[in-house]
Formats: C-alpha cells, structure tokens, sequence
C-alpha cells in the first residue's frame, strides 16, 4: 500500500467535495425513486414473463436494497 501526504487544507477541499457528491448522488437518486416496492412488483407480476419464486426474490432483495428503504422513507412522508 502507498502512502499519500497531503496538505491539510487540500485534504478539507477533498473531503468537502467528496461529501458534495455524496448529498447530490443522494438527491438524485432520491428524485428517481418514485414507486413504492408494493408497484414494482405489482408492474413486474402483471407481464406474466416472471415465476412467484423470483417475484417473491425481487421483493425480498428491494426492501432490503436502498431502493427499498428510500420507498420506505418517501411513503412516510
């Protein structure tokens, strides 16, 4: 492993910038969960293309995603 020094002062612009991008990813994704996990799998069921076996899947891996937790958050709001 290689070690990096840095000025403190560039470190806190790095580290500023960073969590900028972490809170725009953040909101962005925010803005293109809209469904509730309830409706995707409702939408994916109604195409007759998918067994109960990996709908229940989907299900169980959406709640636990962070698409799943967003839903979660949005619906109590």
């Amino acid at each position: 492993m290689t070690t990096v020094t840095l000025k403190k002062i560039e470190y806190m612009k790095l580290k500023r910038e960073a969590n900028a991008y972490r809170n725009i990813k953040m909101h962005l994704f925010e803005s293109l969960v809209q469904d509730p996990v309830d409706g995707v799998i409702q939408d994916f069921a109604q195409t007759k293309l998918y067994s109960k076996a990996f709908l229940q899947d989907l299900e169980r891996g959406l709640r636990r995603s962070s698409f799943g937790l967003l839903a979660k958050v949005k619906s109590l709001k």
